[in-house]
């Protein structure tokens, strides 16, 4: 129900735009990390500490710190407006709470690592990522990854989840491969 509320949103502002274009500007907005930002924005991590049972309270506390249960969190509360409600009070719902992901939301623009892998692809060289660290407890781990263009590495990133540092090692990589023609 997400990703047809955000679709049609999509849809309505960015007409001209490509099918592959609206399929990116979606994954942008419905991404694990932009849900867990609207469950933030929402309070919902702390109403589902709040909500566990006394003795559960401490492992509900850590599970809500995780950026996956977050956005499993605000996933869980639109299917069950959906069902409760409807499409027709859910939408508009969905997005007013996504709005500033949709606003920002750009045709033609990719997440640092698909470019990368397209500019790899383009310039004909592999392209991989090798997690180098993993640190912190179970509910608030750090990942540390690189990512190796050809035998180079071109960038190193961390973040709460792989994915997440993969992104930011291919944010580093697209910037350091900017001033390269090759």
């Amino acid at each position: 129900m997400l990703q047809l509320a955000v679709t049609a949103r999509l849809l309505a502002d960015h007409p001209a735009a490509t099918e592959g274009d609206l399929a990116w500007m979606r994954q942008q907005v419905v991404g694990r990390e932009a849900c867990a930002e609207v469950a933030r924005a929402l309070g919902l991590p702390g109403r589902f500490v709040r909500a566990a049972p006394a003795r559960h309270r401490d492992p509900a506390r850590a599970m809500s710190e995780q950026t996956s249960v977050q956005a499993a969190l605000v996933e869980a509360l639109i299917g069950a407006c959906w069902l409760d409600l409807g499409a027709e009070a859910t939408d508009p719902a969905v997005v007013l709470a996504f709005g500033e992901a949709i606003a920002t939301a750009t045709p033609g623009r990719r997440d640092p690592k698909t470019a990368l892998q397209e500019e790899a692809a383009r310039r004909r060289v592999e392209l991989r990522y090798e997690l180098v660290a993993t640190e912190g407890p179970p509910h608030a781990r750090t990942f540390t990854t690189r990512a190796l263009v050809g035998d180079r590495e071109l960038g190193r990133g961390s973040g709460s989840s792989k994915q997440a540092s993969e992104q930011a090692a291919a944010q580093v990589a697209m910037e350091s491969l900017q001033g390269d023609p090759g």
